[in-house]
């Protein structure tokens, strides 16, 4: 593989490797694609470690840089398998972290707000106001993934949850939904069911099509607008993304096992929300101030040899 001018065709290679396995990797393959053409040029038949080095840091930011690099380590290390010629780039090259903002932790008022406003949105007799109603209620009952929920069709909606069928990282899982959740859904699509009965999504449009996030995400700022929500005190606005957020932060809020098995409640939010690995749920502490002014008293507590 990858053999004189086989660099393209090794890339070839990995991307079907990769989607048969149900990645998309759009992105991957424009990358890929670039860093082949730059290995050719320079007349190399193999990964290169430098080589892969000085193509990344072509990039105008640091975390572009590191994404580059980290595309290209993960194609040298599939190359490897058969040809150890190929090396491997040291992945941590670039030394970038990625930092995420604190969340906006909407409370229960501004949601009541935000169902307000998408009712009021008009008009009347239309099935929108409903839908984005529902869509809010929705994502905040069970912190869905926006791209989940407009995904939904009438069969993944079962006695026993939603079935979310290959969403991030290709993974499926079922969602249980509370009972008043289940209600208020149904009771939505009944009135979608009778609007449009020609499509199967659970949200759609007045014309029937599926919805759009660009359409949802501008929709729910003129809703944050119409609500009175504006900027929070450390001068972030409001993002629809954020109700799954809320959930994950209010779901912890609320473990009812006490708040010395916060591992036991991560691991199990973790799964319900659909997170590859538990790190991305343990972010969520940082928005949890009473969980972790609980965390900090048991370690000092540890600390003075008060527990074992």
């Amino acid at each position: 593989m990858a053999r004189g001018d086989e660099m393209m065709p090794a890339v070839e290679s990995y991307l079907a490797a990769r989607r048969a396995a149900g990645f998309t990797l759009s992105n991957v393959e424009f990358l890929l694609r670039s860093f082949a053409r730059f290995a050719i040029n320079r007349g190399e038949t193999h990964v290169r470690a430098q080589t892969a080095i000085d193509w990344a840091t072509e990039a105008a930011s640091v975390a572009q840089r590191d994404a580059r690099l980290k595309t290209v380590c993960r194609f040298a290390r599939y190359l490897s398998i058969e040809d150890q010629n190929h090396e491997l780039p040291p992945e941590r090259y670039i030394g970038y972290r990625k930092t995420r903002r604190p969340p906006y932790i909407y409370t229960q008022n501004d949601i009541e707000r935000l169902m307000d406003a998408a009712v009021n949105l008009g008009p009347a007799s239309a099935l929108r106001p409903h839908t984005y109603a529902a869509l809010i209620a929705l994502l905040s009952a069970t912190g869905l993934r926006v791209s989940e929920a407009l995904n939904l069709r009438f069969a993944d909606i079962t006695p026993d949850g939603l079935v979310i069928r290959r969403s991030k990282f290709q993974k499926s899982r079922l969602v249980p939904l509370h009972e008043t959740a289940t209600e208020g859904l149904l009771k939505y699509l009944k009135l979608r069911r009778l609007a449009h009965p020609g499509d199967d999504h659970a949200f759609v449009d007045d014309d029937g099509h599926p919805l759009r996030y660009t359409v949802v995400y501008w929709t729910f700022r003129k809703l944050l607008k119409i609500a009175g929500i504006g900027v929070a005190s450390n001068g972030h606005s409001p993002r629809l993304h954020e109700l799954r957020h809320t959930f994950a932060v209010r779901a912890l809020e609320a473990s009812s096992e006490g708040r010395d098995r916060v591992g036991q409640h991560m691991l199990a939010l973790a799964t319900y929300l659909g997170h590859a690995n538990i790190y991305a749920t343990y972010w969520y502490l940082e928005a949890t101030p009473e969980l972790l002014r609980d965390i900090a008293v048991a370690a000092e507590g540890f600390l003075a040899g008060e527990q074992k």
